[in-house]
């Protein structure tokens, strides 16, 4: 029995994806959460085998709800189902552990292809989602802003972003003070930025973080 764990904000969606999985031998949700921070919660309480979760704005909720599932128990799979297919979406968090990424525009059969295939500790990738990979891996044109960043060093971004100071930082990624004050810099210099108000600009340019977190800086 494949147990699963639905993370969508849309209720309707929510409900439909339930009501089709709950028909499909083999699989059996057991939780279903309306935000990333409540299914963290429930993952942890639950237990699920695969955790079935959307993204959205702003995307530093989600790579940190994949972060904090997969660090509490690396066997728990990830199958991000979402409209989102524009970069940076899926590489970083396939970079992050997410274990396969399909559209909300896939067949059920599709869907239930991808659940077993992750719970089979295999990856999954959409066909589309598949070809802009292998596209950008293949291009030769000038790697994007963001893709300078290496994934400790997007995680120290995301948390200034969001307001955190540097021994918050040190603290939830369990580095020093100076470890979080060398990243931050070279943070700033890889990305030709000045401030961290900067920092947060750049991120809100990119459709990263929503505008009202300028308000945290």
């Amino acid at each position: 029995m494949i147990k699963i764990l639905i993370v969508e904000d849309h209720t309707l969606i929510r409900a439909a994806i339930t009501r089709l999985l709950a028909d499909i031998p083999g699989f059996k949700v057991i939780g279903n959460a309306s935000t990333d921070e409540e299914g963290v919660l429930l993952a942890k309480e639950l237990m699920p085998n695969v955790v079935l979760m959307d993204i959205r704005p702003p995307f530093i909720d989600a790579l940190e709800a994949t972060n904090r599932i997969i660090r509490h128990n690396p066997d728990i799979k990830i199958l991000i189902v979402t409209a989102r297919t524009d970069e940076p979406y899926p590489s970083r968090l396939l970079q992050a552990g997410v274990a396969g990424y399909i559209t909300k525009g896939c067949t059920t059969e599709e869907m239930i292809h991808a659940i077993h295939t992750v719970h089979a500790g295999q990856r999954y990738l959409s066909r589309d989602i598949a070809q802009q990979l292998a596209f950008k891996n293949s291009s030769k044109t000038q790697e994007s802003e963001l893709d300078k960043l290496s994934l400790r060093e997007l995680q120290v971004m995301l948390m200034i972003v969001d307001g955190k100071n540097i021994q918050e930082i040190s603290e939830k990624l369990c580095i020093s003070p100076k470890t979080a004050h060398g990243y931050r810099y070279r943070i700033l210099n890889l990305l030709n930025i000045s401030s961290d108000v900067g920092l947060t600009l750049w991120a809100i340019r990119l459709g990263i973080i929503k505008e009202h977190k300028l308000q945290a800086i």
